[in-house]
């Protein structure tokens, strides 16, 4: 591999065989490296690979500010608990070291940070917010002072992240706080009450994160040939597409976007299937 750019002694932008452009950490890489030279291979520690069209020049020197300590912290953390796929995700390392250095900050001075939506992201997130506690319970039995609880929140939002390849965590208390008002209109519509863990919720939710995600990137599902099908929705589940077009109203308010008829379609046959799996008696839900 040959050194494209030497950000500091640890971490430098290289080209590797196939011609891709790689972020590599290891003590010593940089040191008196110069752009052309080869990688000493023995000192790289981790390497980091852009995703999703991101910049790899822009990713290493967000990487090259955040302490070196706090990145390996974080890495190693999540390597104990089996997350390595998302330790080689650079935007997601640099988003929780940038957040883990805060905290230990806050925890050094004895503040503790309230965050909000923690019943929502323990609902709607159970998964992200196991590997959340267990993720820092990995990062405290590595300082001398431990972050609080509380901090698990967080992590659990910067591991929905890491599914979507954004570190803002702005977008997922968004997200969060749309998806928990969508499943409340769906249970006060139907009188029903909405389990969290039932396979049917997790799969409307797992959908709506998607949605949201689509909505961000302009690709909504719009295919033209799905029309009849949702014809045919509209037809045999008139109470759950009612609803579904209630929430797209309020997707168009909170997210100043039109749904399309086909997102409409598929909204209607999670809402089906959902309040059927509730209890309700009536109308046969569709499979989803």
């Amino acid at each position: 591999m040959d050194v494209l750019r030497v950000f500091n002694n640890n971490l430098v932008l290289a080209r590797d065989e196939s011609g891709v452009e790689v972020i590599l950490t290891g003590r010593g890489l940089g040191f008196q490296a110069k752009p052309g030279d080869l990688v000493v291979r023995e000192r790289i520690v981790r390497v980091f690979r852009a995703e999703d069209g991101r910049d790899p020049d822009h990713l290493a020197g967000l990487l090259a500010g955040i302490p070196p300590e706090h990145v390996q912290l974080v890495v190693d953390a999540l390597a104990e608990i089996g997350l390595d796929r998302v330790a080689a995700k650079p935007a997601l390392v640099v988003a929780m070291a940038d957040h883990v250095g805060s905290a230990l900050d806050r925890a050094a001075e004895g503040q503790v940070v309230v965050y909000p939506l923690l019943g929502e992201v323990t609902n709607l997130y159970p998964e992200e917010y196991a590997q959340a506690t267990a993720l820092l319970d990995a990062v405290n039995a590595r300082v001398p002072v431990p972050l609080p609880r509380e901090e698990a929140v967080a992590l659990a939002l910067h591991l929905v992240n890491a599914g979507f390849a954004t570190g803002d965590l702005s977008a997922s208390y968004t997200m969060t706080g749309l998806i928990q008002q969508l499943l409340d209109v769906v249970a006060g519509a139907h009188g029903v009450v909405l389990e969290p863990g039932s396979v049917s919720v997790g799969r409307f939710v797992t959908h709506l994160r998607y949605l949201v995600v689509r909505i961000s990137q302009r690709r909504q599902l719009d295919d033209r040939r799905h029309s009849e099908v949702g014809e045919a929705v509209r037809r045999s589940y008139p109470e759950a597409w009612e609803t579904a077009a209630r929430l797209a109203r309020l997707v168009e308010l909170r997210q100043q976007v039109t749904l399309t008829p086909d997102e409409v379609s598929y909204l209607a046959m999670h809402v089906a299937r959902i309040v059927q799996d509730a209890g309700v008696t009536g109308e046969d839900a569709p499979p989803v």
